[in-house]
C-alpha cells in the first residue's frame, strides 16, 4: 500500500509541529487570546520567512512555492492541534483561494505576493445577516464611482478583520456577484470586533457605507471564485478539526494513564477505556477523511465537491464530540478555566457553524450526488 504522505510532506508536518510547540504553548495561546490584535505579527512573519507556510499553495508566478492543498492541509492540521492563534485561515485559505479563482489582474498579483511573503494579512467579508451561504444570501451592493467602485452593506462573522491589511468583499452589481478589495482603514468602513465563543479566533461585523473599493477580476464573475473559496475552506477546516480532535484524544489518554481514583488509574476502568476507544475510532476516521479530501483537492478530483462537504460535516461533529468526551474524562478539572479542554471545545463549537452547520454540508453533498 502506498504511504498516505510523501517523505517531503512528513518532514513538513514535523517542522510545523516543532514550530507550533515552540511558538504556541498553552501559555502563549492564552496570552495571544487576550492581546489587542489576537496574534503575534512577528511569529506570522517567521511562518513566512523561515518556513514558507503562507506561500505553499500559491503559484510560483505570484511568489509562491507552487505546492498544493495537501500541504496546506498538513499545516492546518498542525495549527489546529496547537490551537494556534494566527490569520492563516482567512489569509491563506480564504483570501488567497478567492484571489486565485478570479480573473488575472495586477491587484491579484500584488496581494498574492504580499500574502506569500507574510507581509499581508487579509480577510474575506462574505456572510450577511441572512446567514445564507448561497448566491441569494449576498445583498451588499457595489456601484461605479468614478474610476473605482463604492460598496454598501453589512457583513458578519468576518474572521480576523481587525488585523486585516485588506478585506475582500462579496457584493452584488448589475452584472451579478463580484469581488472587491477594500482598505479597512478607508472612509465608510467600520470594523467592529464582537465577542465570540472561540477565544483564539477573532470575528467582526464589517459595515460598509459607500466604501471605496477596487474590482478584483471581472464584474459579475465572482460567484465561481467564491464557490471555489468555500470549497477550499471546507477542505482546510476538515484538517483543522482533525488536528484539534487528535490533541483532545492525546491529552485525554495521557490523563487517563496517570490520574488515580480509588487506588487505580482511571484508564483501567471499563467505562473510561470504552470512551477512549470510541474516541480513537472517531478521530482516526476524521483524520482519514481530512487527508482524503485534501488529496482530492490537490488532484482536482471531480468528486471533490461532495467529498469536501462530507468531510466538513464529519470532522466538525467529531471535533465537538471529542471536546465533550475530553471534558468528561477529565472530570471536574476538565470544566475549569485553567484546563485547556475548554479552549479546544470553544474552537470545536465555533468551527461547527463557521461555514455552515453539518446539516448544510450534508445537504450540499446530497445535491452534488444528485439525491
Amino acid at each position: 500500500m502506498a504511504p498516505v504522505f510523501t517523505e517531503e510532506q512528513t518532514e513538513l508536518r514535523q517542522t510545523v509541529r516543532r514550530f507550533c510547540e515552540d511558538k504556541f504553548s498553552e501559555a502563549q495561546v492564552r496570552f495571544l487570546a487576550d492581546s489587542d490584535e489576537g496574534f503575534d505579527r512577528a511569529v506570522w512573519r517567521q511562518m513566512a520567512e523561515q518556513l514558507g507556510l503562507q506561500s505553499l499553495a500559491i503559484p510560483e508566478e505570484f511568489g509562491g512555492a507552487g505546492f498544493t492543498q495537501a500541504e496546506v492541509g498538513i499545516v492546518m492540521e498542525e495549527l489546529g492541534r496547537a490551537l494556534a492563534p494566527t490569520p492563516f485561515l482567512p489569509t491563506v485559505v480564504l483570501a488567497a483561494n478567492l484571489l486565485l479563482g478570479t480573473g488575472d489582474s495586477a491587484l491579484k498579483a500584488e496581494l498574492l505576493e504580499g500574502i506569500a511573503a507574510g507581509e499581508v494579512c487579509a480577510a474575506v467579508a462574505y456572510l450577511e445577516a441572512s446567514t445564507a451561504w448561497d448566491e441569494e444570501g449576498i445583498h451588499a451592493t457595489a456601484v461605479p464611482s468614478g474610476a473605482a467602485w463604492s460598496v454598501t452593506g453589512v457583513k458578519v462573522n468576518v474572521i480576523e478583520a481587525q488585523a486585516a491589511d485588506v478585506i475582500l468583499v462579496a457584493a452584488r452589481t448589475e452584472a451579478g456577484i463580484s469581488v472587491f478589495s477594500v482598505d479597512p482603514g478607508a472612509e465608510g468602513v467600520l470594523v467592529d470586533v464582537v465577542e465570540t465563543l472561540d477565544l483564539t479566533r477573532r470575528q467582526a461585523i464589517v459595515t460598509l457605507d459607500a466604501a471605496p473599493a477596487e474590482l478584483v477580476g471581472a464584474d459579475g464573475a465572482g460567484w465561481d471564485a467564491l464557490t471555489h473559496m468555500l470549497r477550499m475552506a471546507s477542505v482546510a477546516l476538515a484538517s483543522e478539526n482533525a488536528g484539534g480532535s487528535l490533541k483532545l484524544l492525546e491529552i485525554s489518554a495521557d490523563y487517563a494513564r496517570t490520574r488515580e481514583q480509588f487506588g487505580r488509574v482511571i484508564g483501567s476502568y471499563q467505562a473510561v477505556k470504552q470512551k477512549l476507544a470510541d474516541l480513537l475510532l472517531d478521530v482516526e476516521l476524521s483524520r482519514a477523511a481530512a487527508h482524503r479530501v485534501a488529496r482530492s483537492a490537490a488532484d482536482e478530483d471531480p468528486v471533490l465537491p461532495q467529498e469536501a462537504a462530507m468531510a466538513h460535516a464529519l470532522t466538525s461533529e467529531t471535533f465537538v464530540k471529542a471536546g465533550y468526551d475530553a471534558i468528561q474524562i477529565h472530570g471536574g478539572i476538565g470544566f475549569t478555566w485553567e484546563h485547556p479542554a475548554h479552549l479546544y471545545f470553544r474552537r470545536a463549537k465555533s468551527n461547527e457553524l463557521l461555514f455552515g452547520a453539518p446539516d448544510h454540508h450534508r445537504e450540499l453533498a446530497a445535491q452534488h450526488l444528485g439525491l
